[in-house]
């Protein structure tokens, strides 16, 4: 399945946190938008693999996104060399995005860095024909490399390059979030509070949304960054 949209993420929960209305918007477009997280979050203080996995599936199913997939990559300690390259080029190859959205490039958590980082580095190697990576069924895949990468915001306030109005697709994004009800503020749970699950986090997601989509003039917005200047043939395309 050839996708327009691929979101590369350390982890369950990062793509919907970073960019959740960015592709609930464009899966309502008509794009094909895929999300491959790279972990199972399986350091997380709160919940299991198990219950992360299943609330993966329930996100991606209110996204609507066309797949979901988890490399099993090890949480806390991948890092951006050729083991791992390799395991993100073969994702690259089998989806053929244009498009790939990654963590942010700095973080509060080790992973998101890293994770912005093997990214990009891996959608340039992927575009190498001396590369060999072959798919399931042992198959050569053939060589791709994505237009851009564009990095999404997250924990840290980081000075965004474009924003993204994302004000018809808000709501869906904040229901995807909420999918991941062990992660977040819950005055029943019994688990230890963290950074995350803290009330003032969502207050935070809502908050920064709004800011956002201010700057720009519109309800809500997500903002991200990138590593090259992007483009633009028509002026109009610019609000």
């Amino acid at each position: 399945m050839k996708l327009d949209i691929l979101v590369l993420a350390a982890h369950p929960d990062d793509a919907e946190l970073g960019a959740g209305g960015t592709i609930a918007r464009h899966v309502k477009l008509g794009y094909k938008v895929g999300i491959i997280d790279f972990t199972e979050g399986e350091l997380g203080t709160r919940g299991t693999p198990d219950t992360r996995r299943d609330e993966a599936a329930a996100a991606a199913k209110i996204l609507g996104v066309s797949v979901r997939e988890n490399l099993k990559l090890k949480d806390g300690f991948f890092q951006n060399d050729p083991v791992h390259q390799l395991a993100v080029i073969r994702a690259i190859r089998k989806y053929q995005p244009e498009i790939v959205l990654a963590n942010a490039v700095y973080d509060r958590h080790v992973d998101h860095g890293k994770g912005a980082s093997l990214a990009y580095d891996a959608c340039f190697l992927s575009g190498l024909k001396k590369i060999e990576t072959a798919d399931e069924n042992g198959g050569a895949q053939a060589a791709w490399r994505p237009n851009i990468v564009y990095h999404f915001i997250q924990s840290l306030f980081i000075e965004p390059d474009f924003i993204v109005d994302v004000s018809d697709a808000w709501d869906v994004k904040m229901n995807a979030i909420k999918a991941f009800k062990t992660q977040f503020f819950d005055p029943d749970s019994t688990e230890p509070e963290t950074f995350i699950s803290k009330p003032g986090f969502m207050k935070m997601i809502e908050s920064r949304g709004l800011e956002f989509g201010h700057t720009i003039g519109v309800t809500y917005g997500e903002g991200f960054t990138v590593r090259r200047y992007p483009g633009v043939d028509d002026l109009f395309d610019l609000k």
